[in-house]
């Protein structure tokens, strides 16, 4: 008979205190954000990669290094510059002689999640490098397959394209993002405990895992399978149709953002507590996930103008 102490403990399963754990922790070290961190865990939920816009120094790369720690991903940042290279990334095929074959050698991307900083300094050319990776989760090279680790999250920093140095992203790679998002400048009362507190550095490392990657991929599954009724998927479909049509866009939401929206909408029902997508949730996410795919004619148009023009069901 074996003894029940040697037996393997059976996996936690996802219950609700876990995501309040983990949005707790991150909430130590990134103050006052609260609705960018929850925007930022569905898109983590939704399986999918994030975009973080903002001028230096609000917590861009913090937010990633907390949300590594926190989701106990295996992590690396790779520093864009202008003459990165895609091998630099991706990795290369290294000729042995002793061996007399080439040997592939994985690049930095080869990691749960991956922090590309500051993604918009690098060329057109290694911003594309990505490209297979977000979409496929796996980089070809010499004509082999080589699959990334599951759970793969990319999280990109930008900065605001005024800025010296910068070349913007194409639409394509724009759309590999789920979501876009801007912290923003903190309010008095969170700036005032960020000066007076501790290093945030030293707080991510301090920081305890509150999900493991495995709990981590149960939770993804169990996003997926949130209900859509058919009047929420006719909805979606509305706002789709008018941003094609209203005029105001170079061109309109194409099928893929709407099954991104579909997607994140579930994640964030699924923070709510629900097992059923509402209309809110589709409007709560519909800006993160919309307004980066959308090239205005003339004026900007704001998400909340489009989210008025279609009538809910």
């Amino acid at each position: 008979m074996i003894d029940s102490l040697t037996q393997p403990k059976p996996a936690e399963p996802p219950s609700g205190m876990q995501l309040e754990r983990v949005l707790a922790r991150l909430e130590e070290v990134i103050l006052g954000k609260r609705q960018a961190l929850r925007l930022t865990l569905a898109c983590v939920l939704a399986r999918g990669h994030l975009l973080v816009e903002d001028v230096p120094g609000v917590g861009k790369t913090t937010l990633s290094h907390a949300l590594a720690r926190t989701l106990g991903l295996a992590y690396r940042r790779i520093q864009f510059t202008s003459d990165l290279l895609p091998a630099d990334i991706l990795g290369a095929s290294v000729y042995e002689p002793e061996a007399r074959r080439f040997r592939f050698h994985p690049g930095p991307i080869f990691v749960q999640l991956v922090l590309a900083d500051e993604i918009n300094r690098a060329t057109p050319k290694t911003q594309s490098a990505l490209l297979e990776a977000m979409e496929e989760h796996q980089v070809t090279l010499d004509g082999d397959c080589h699959p990334l680790p599951a759970p793969f999250i990319v999280i990109a920093t930008q900065n605001p394209l005024e800025q010296a140095g910068t070349f913007a992203l194409p639409e394509s790679q724009l759309d590999r993002f789920l979501m876009r998002l801007s912290l923003g400048y903190p309010d008095a009362a969170a700036e005032r405990d960020l000066l007076r507190g501790t290093d945030r550095r030293l707080l991510c490392e301090g920081l305890a895992p509150a999900l493991t990657p495995d709990l981590l991929c149960a939770w993804q599954a169990r996003a997926c399978r949130v209900h859509t009724s058919d009047p929420l998927i006719d909805y979606v479909q509305a706002l789709l149709r008018h941003t094609r049509e209203c005029g105001s866009f170079r061109q309109g939401l194409s099928p893929r953002a709407g099954l991104a929206l579909l997607g994140a909408a579930r994640a964030w029902a699924l923070l709510e507590g629900r097992d059923h997508v509402l209309p809110e949730d589709v409007q709560a996410v519909f800006a993160a996930v919309a307004m980066h795919r959308l090239q205005p004619l003339e004026a900007p148009v704001s998400a909340r103008t489009l989210l008025g023009a279609v009538a809910i069901p």
